[in-house]
């Protein structure tokens, strides 16, 4: 009955381990790609970015090298779906938005 019990236990303890590695790996897709562009139309001067997307951007640290401009003290750029999007860091409201397509 013990070596059934090990023949049947070992392999499902096998799929167990592996299965919930794929699983994770599967689940721990790169959502943080903001490269590419996906059009927001909510997404304009004066709109409260909700935390989860605000969140998800990028910081911009290096905003000369895309030839933004100087974000204003509490403020700062974050790129997000192809996006550059100029926000207050305490709230998200959005002060700019442009696209990476219109910089090209």
């Amino acid at each position: 009955m013990f070596r059934i019990q090990k023949f049947v236990a070992i392999p499902l303890l096998g799929v167990a381990l592996f299965g919930s590695q794929a699983l994770l790996a599967e689940d721990h897709r790169d959502h943080r790609d903001n490269s590419h562009y996906v059009r927001h139309e909510e997404w304009r001067k004066g709109y409260h970015m909700p935390p989860a997307d605000w969140g998800r951007g990028d910081r911009v640290s290096n905003w000369s090298h895309y030839r933004l401009s100087r974000p204003p003290r509490g403020y700062e750029w974050r790129r997000v779906d192809g996006n550059f999007v100029l926000g207050a860091v305490a709230t998200g409201v959005i002060a700019s938005v442009v696209t990476a397509a219109a910089m090209q």
